[in-house]
């Protein structure tokens, strides 16, 4: 069991929640006061989709990172930056005599485009989504190639940004490996083992332990689960050894009907660790156990280099 646990609150994510949840974070400045909020209630770290202001829908616009980043960086709360780079990979393909002819919702770049917040931001953490996968969604295909982790795995070195290994299934976690023995990713490495996400892992107990049992020595890890799996899944990966995240990209809800916030979220699950006999740690013990690059040296890291 984990004593020690670092929380992790996943703020507004990139699905189509804008029209199911009445308060779910949307401008810049919705999405930076929901973060502080979950970093006053206890969360370590916040990870950062950005949304366009006027529709809600998902985005990867470099100049609302940099509002999300800039409003969090003004206030006196302490927290750790994990900025998501997984926009720019949705292939909806065309019907199946013509799987060319793209739907409109196609949004497919390559990797260096969708880490330019990355790289202008440098934020201590950012994702890589390690496989490409389907979703539950038709012809919708999530595209995450072999050479595009390389090459964002390289990025983060020249940056000074640790890549947080975001993987949905066990071949995710073989190829993360696989960038290990590249020499691609620095030692301690840290995963996210996500469950429950159609159609990458099922969110069963022995699907997890796998997933764990599958990860490198010495990796820094933390899980989650969507919906109504999202405590039931903090619980089992505070007593397999790892960390947590919670937050409404992952469930909307505290109970049935009643929707949750992001901060309620972070204090459930803090509760739930004080609980089970776990303390919860602060920003900067997160930043030692984790080995990051404080905010604002990643730039200053790759200069010299």
């Amino acid at each position: 069991m984990n004593r020690k646990v670092i929380i992790t609150c996943a703020v507004t994510g990139s699905g189509a929640t804008q029209d199911r949840h009445p308060d779910l974070p949307i401008t810049p400045e919705q999405i930076a006061q929901a973060s502080i909020d979950a970093a006053k209630a206890g969360a370590a770290i916040v990870h950062i989709h950005v949304r366009e202001p006027d529709t809600g829908a998902a985005s990867r616009r470099p100049e609302l990172f940099r509002e999300v980043v800039s409003r969090i960086r003004e206030y006196e709360t302490d927290v750790v930056l994990n900025l998501t780079t997984g926009m720019g990979g949705d292939l909806f393909l065309g019907p199946d005599e013509d799987l060319l002819d793209l739907a409109e919702q196609t949004d497919c770049v390559g990797q260096r485009e969708r880490m330019l917040h990355v790289e202008e931001l440098r934020p201590e953490i950012c994702s890589l989504d390690c496989g490409s996968f389907n979703y539950d969604e038709g012809n919708y295909v999530y595209i995450s190639s072999t050479d595009m982790l390389r090459s964002g795995a390289r990025l983060c070195l020249d940056w000074g940004v640790k890549p947080e290994l975001e993987v949905f299934d066990l071949g995710h976690v073989w190829f993360a490996k696989q960038l290990m023995a590249e020499g691609l990713i620095e030692d301690p490495p840290m995963f996210q083992l996500c469950m429950g996400i159609r159609w990458g892992a099922e969110a069963l107990t022995r699907n997890f332990q796998t997933m764990v049992d599958n990860l490198p020595p010495g990796a820094h890890w933390a899980g989650f689960g969507v919906g109504a799996l999202e405590f039931p899944i903090v619980a089992q990966s505070v007593l397999l050894g790892g960390h947590v995240r919670v937050g409404l990209e992952d469930n909307l809800y505290l109970s049935r009907g009643e929707f949750a916030s992001n901060a309620q979220l972070v204090e459930r699950a803090r509760k739930l660790l004080r609980l089970m006999g776990a303390e919860v740690q602060t920003a900067a013990e997160a930043r030692e156990t984790l080995s990051l690059t404080p905010f604002g040296q990643s730039a200053q890291r790759s200069a010299k280099a």
